[in-house]
């Protein structure tokens, strides 16, 4: 038996935090953001064409990484009172943080110059690998907190007694 991710208290919390529907908006955007990225990416290394557009492409990612990973760590905060490595979501911190600092490290070399465009979209390339690993950390994450709750749910007495909400 796995420990709950939530308490009954963080699981209100988390249901009553504005900061747990951005964190649903923003998870989807950046993922398309992310796609598009790589789809521009994958072209130049395919066929050499629209090299600045790939480069910025990654600059956008990242951006749009940042503030994901503000707002979460806000969330974070809300729900579980430190802003990472909550025990329930502590490997999918760390991994976090590989991804950050892979996007940032490519920014950089984006950013200082001297850097081939293929030796920088390579390292994008890595970046976006750690960031698929991680953004699958927490789509099961995600799962396996709705097959908590849906067990949570059967659990409740069938009789005229009501449980706590």
């Amino acid at each position: 038996m796995t420990k709950p991710l939530y308490t009954p208290e963080q699981r209100v919390k988390r249901d009553s935090s504005v900061w747990t529907l951005v964190q649903g908006i923003l998870a989807p955007v950046q993922f398309l953001v992310f796609l598009v990225s790589l789809g521009l990416v994958l072209r130049f290394f395919w066929t050499g064409e629209a090299e600045q557009t790939a480069l910025i492409s990654v600059v956008i990612k990242t951006i749009v990484l940042y503030i994901i990973m503000v707002t979460g760590c806000i969330w974070e905060k809300v729900v579980y009172d430190v802003y990472l490595f909550a025990e329930a979501f502590y490997w999918e911190d760390m991994v976090s943080m590989v991804v950050m600092i892979l996007h940032t490290a490519y920014v950089a070399m984006w950013w200082h110059g001297g850097f081939t465009p293929t030796e920088q979209l390579a390292l994008a390339l890595a970046a976006y690998f750690t960031y698929v690993i991680n953004a699958a950390q927490y789509i099961l994450k995600l799962r396996r907190a709705r097959l908590q709750a849906a067990e949570g749910s059967r659990e409740m007495p069938l009789t005229g007694e009501m449980g706590p909400a």
